[in-house]
């Protein structure tokens, strides 16, 4: 498969040459009622070993389409996914049959999904359905496989793991149905992690016990990941470089540090806007109130002609409307597709003070 070369953009930070994973012109389409839709589009961006790189933006954004259209699981039709390569090391996935992307998944690329109670199989054991993942992608005994299960479920923490071996997903907590995805995930010890907002659902308390057991099982593993979220709190305590999505596209790329101290697109400024403060609760220095994006994400059948930021941006100009902004390095290693970055720069109204 190739891309369609109408949309042609430089490619930001890591080289491919140290990279697990790039991806390069990812195109996604989707054949409706109403004609062909574009959920993702010109989505290029390499995924270093041992690296976090989240993936950030609201519903509709196209982080979860991304994902999907990586593990080649997006069904063709409807579907259509098209890009230059989808590379990891080495092979491009595109070129690999059903059969042969069928031994990668779950083995060297792994995914956790957003609903644990909807992913894991509700009439099967909880242990069974640990060890058949590891009997398809390794050649391991039954007997063996099931004590690799079960060293699995002690791994995420989970107490009394021969006990649970014999549970089913409905008898356990959602918190520990997210802690046997991920142990599913992990059992053949993939590259490559995917964690599609695996946190959705979760109490506070559970949240943070998921966020550190993936840190803590990523460094044991040694495991690049792909987090996907729209929660910037989350971001701030996991990952190591971010990319930020609107519309399908890319609208910003940097270190974490570097998107919390000076983002360069309006829209991340807004996600960061309306994170809460801890002073609100303790009495020192906050917000009034949270930054409020106005509007909600364009519809992908009607999509600005300009930059699809500029309906909700109060920075937009009449360039903004017309032209959609090539996706630039503005600093080293910090890229961004705004017209006015250099302006936005230094302002922070909406991260400060809620306006």
């Amino acid at each position: 498969m190739t891309e369609d070369k109408a949309h042609k953009s430089t490619v930001p930070t890591t080289t491919a040459e140290n990279a697990i994973l790039s991806v390069r012109g990812l195109k996604t389409r989707f054949k409706t009622r109403k004609g062909t839709v574009t959920a993702v589009e010109d989505i290029n961006f390499d995924l270093k070993k041992d690296e976090l790189l989240a993936v950030v933006g609201e519903s509709g954004c196209g982080k979860s389409v991304t994902s999907l259209s990586i593990m080649r699981l997006i069904d063709e039709p409807p579907g259509k996914v098209t890009a230059e390569s989808i590379m990891y090391k080495g092979t491009n996935l595109l070129d690999l049959s059903q059969e042969e992307m069928q031994k990668i998944r779950g083995s060297q690329i792994s995914m956790i999904f957003q609903e644990p109670m909807n992913s894991l199989t509700p009439v099967i054991p909880i242990g069974k359905q640990i060890s058949e993942v590891i009997q398809q992608h390794q050649k391991v005994s039954y007997k063996e496989a099931r004590k690799r299960a079960v060293d699995m479920i002690k791994t995420v923490h989970i107490p009394e793991a021969e006990k649970r071996m014999y549970q089913y997903p409905h008898q356990i907590s959602g918190g520990m149905c997210q802690r046997i995805m991920i142990a599913t995930a992990l059992a053949c010890q993939p590259s490559i992690l995917i964690a599609d907002e695996p946190t959705t659902a979760l109490d506070v308390t559970i949240q943070a016990q998921i966020l550190k057991l993936i840190k803590e099982l990523q460094q044991k593993f040694n495991t690049a990941v792909i987090f996907i979220t729209h929660d910037m709190a989350v971001v701030a305590e996991i990952a190591d470089r971010v990319l930020v999505m609107y519309g399908g596209r890319r609208v910003e790329e940097a270190r974490v540090e570097d998107i919390f101290e000076n983002p360069l697109h309006p829209y991340t400024r807004g996600l960061l806007g309306a994170i809460p403060t801890l002073g609100s609760l303790t009495g020192g220095p906050r917000r009034e109130r949270l930054t409020e994006i106005p509007g909600i994400v364009p519809s992908p059948f009607n999509l600005p002609k300009g930059c699809y930021y500029s309906e909700r941006c109060k920075y937009s100009t009449e360039k903004c409307e017309k032209e959609f902004p090539p996706f630039e390095e503005k600093k080293p290693g910090h890229w961004a597709a705004c017209w006015l970055s250099e302006d936005i720069e230094g302002d922070k109204v909406g991260l400060t003070n809620g306006e």
